[in-house]
């Protein structure tokens, strides 16, 4: 009975010294360059419905329930999913748009688990219709995420998708 107990108070200080030492937050974020003028990549990504034509989760479940509410691209817009295991259901929610340079979300993620995160996207003028667009995602770890963030990351869990959000969203505005 004693062994067990030592067992538990073990397993409870050894939890409490990981979740003092694990991140507490974190900042994933990628960079494209893409080939068109920086108005008409800041107007296409003001639109929540147009994240469907390049974002990595579309693809993962392209029968995914989507609603939208308010006006596309304007502050207070929000896209509602509900997919596949890969996706989840959540919602984003367009917070504060800085005109020509900054698009500020809130996701929130309901299945299969609830949290809340930042979104953005930076849009800068890289010279000759060339455009730069930062695409990151910031929020804080909470308990036990704190511990399994120790070992694996947010950045190893989605910069992939990011990589290939941008990837698509480069070919798509290309194409136009």
């Amino acid at each position: 009975m004693y062994v067990l107990l030592y067992i538990l108070v073990g397993l409870v200080v050894v939890m409490g010294i990981l979740s003092l030492i694990a991140p507490k937050t974190y900042d994933v974020f990628r960079t494209v360059e893409i080939e068109r003028p920086k108005t008409e990549v800041f107007n296409y990504l003001k639109s929540l419905k147009k994240m469907d034509e390049w974002s990595p989760w579309a693809k993962k479940d392209p029968n995914m329930e989507k609603k939208f509410t308010g006006t596309d691209g304007t502050v207070g817009a929000v896209s509602y999913w509900n997919g596949n295991k890969e996706v989840g259901a959540g919602e984003q929610e367009i917070k504060k748009i800085f005109d020509g340079e900054r698009i500020e979300s809130e996701l929130r993620f309901l299945k299969p688990f609830k949290s809340t995160s930042d979104c953005y996207f930076n849009i800068e003028d890289a010279g000759n219709g060339k455009t730069t667009v930062v695409w990151g995602f910031t929020g804080a770890n909470k308990f036990p995420m704190t511990i399994l963030s120790l070992f694996k990351s947010m950045d190893a869990m989605v910069g992939k998708d990011f990589e290939e959000g941008l990837t698509n969203l480069k070919a798509v505005l290309e194409k136009q």
